[in-house]
């Protein structure tokens, strides 16, 4: 089949004058003419005509394509393929503004129109998450952040109390506050270490992430020191990846084990009795959540807090605590 200059121009929407330009200049020579002179193009040429308007399309002057197409450098597969590849990232450009813009409107949706000194102030925390976290990320820790947002206040108050008493970063009175600022960092990242290491990363090296109501920049580092220690004393018990399948489990549900563990144990309550063994299966379900209902990675998390004082002295349940719920679970 061959098609005359009009018919390719029609049907590849480009002008009969391009076509004619490309004759002209060598470009895209058709494969024969009419007994009157008219242009005439084959299925090769039609190739031909692809490569050129893909390879234009990635920025090559015409005087470049012509010896591209001649040559080896430039084989039509190869074209093709390239040309699927930079489709994939303009797909992938628009599914991330997309998903930019529904942040957007859904932030919005929440609250009044904001002054322009809160837009800016917006727009340059959106465009430093932006380099560090993809749109579904932000989502994730926007939305996370506001069922976290009121534990950070108390929390900053007190590690602030204790730098100015000048406790000493590796004392063991550190570790319960590292032990809630890791578990708080957790849930607003959702259990994904590689999200907090990248916001932690953000935080060092970009001055418009640290907000005036967040931690300062010497508080993170003076809670980073007793969480490094206690990320080092759990490594010597578990591996990385265990250490990254370790739950969501919230100080407030802890908490009230605790607390109600403590009132029966007050109370002269059994631990044959409904109330403790219906506890002991709560305080089960939090540490199976705890463990990925991993037995072995129990056990190994529990040896740890058995053998290593750092961690029992952020523990939220006491040895006397744990050791009746542990009894309780027997009697189930």
């Amino acid at each position: 089949m061959l098609l005359k200059v009009g018919e390719l121009a029609a049907r590849t929407g480009l002008t009969v004058r391009t076509l004619h330009h490309y004759d002209t200049i060598g470009l895209l020579k058709p494969s024969a003419r009419t007994d009157a002179g008219y242009r005439l193009y084959s299925r090769s040429d039609v190739a031909r005509l692809h490569g050129i308007q893909a390879l234009q399309q990635f920025g090559l002057p015409l005087s470049d394509i012509g010896s591209m197409l001649d040559g080896d450098g430039a084989a039509l597969p190869h074209i093709i393929a390239r040309q699927i590849q930079v489709l994939d990232q303009e797909v992938a450009k628009a599914a991330e503004l997309r998903a930019s813009l529904e942040l957007l409107q859904e932030r919005l949706a929440k609250g009044d129109q904001p002054e322009i000194s809160d837009w800016l102030g917006t727009l340059a925390l959106m465009t430093t998450y932006s380099k560090y976290f993809s749109p579904a990320e932000q989502k994730t820790i926007f939305d996370n952040w506001k069922h976290i947002a009121d534990k950070w206040p108390p929390l900053i108050a007190e590690i602030r109390s204790a730098m100015d008493r000048g406790v000493p970063a590796d004392s063991l009175e550190l570790q319960p506050l590292a032990y809630r600022w890791m578990n708080l960092m957790l849930h607003w990242m959702d259990g994904d270490f590689d999200l907090l290491e990248r916001w932690g990363h953000m935080y060092n090296q970009e001055p418009v992430a640290q907000q005036k109501e967040g931690p300062s920049q010497d508080m993170v580092e003076y809670i980073s020191k007793p969480i490094k220690q206690r990320l080092a004393v759990l490594g010597k018990y578990l591996e990385e990846d265990e250490l990254k399948r370790l739950g969501k489990v919230s100080e407030d549900e802890w908490k009230h084990i605790s607390e109600s563990a403590r009132s029966l144990i007050q109370q002269g309550t059994s631990a044959h009795s409904p109330e403790a063994q219906k506890l002991a299966r709560q305080w089960n379900a939090l540490m199976d959540r705890l463990t990925d209902h991993d037995n072995t990675l129990r056990a190994k998390l529990m040896a740890a807090h058995a053998a290593e004082p750092l961690l029992r002295a952020a523990a939220v349940l006491d040895t006397e605590t744990r050791d009746f719920l542990r009894k309780a679970l027997t009697l189930t």
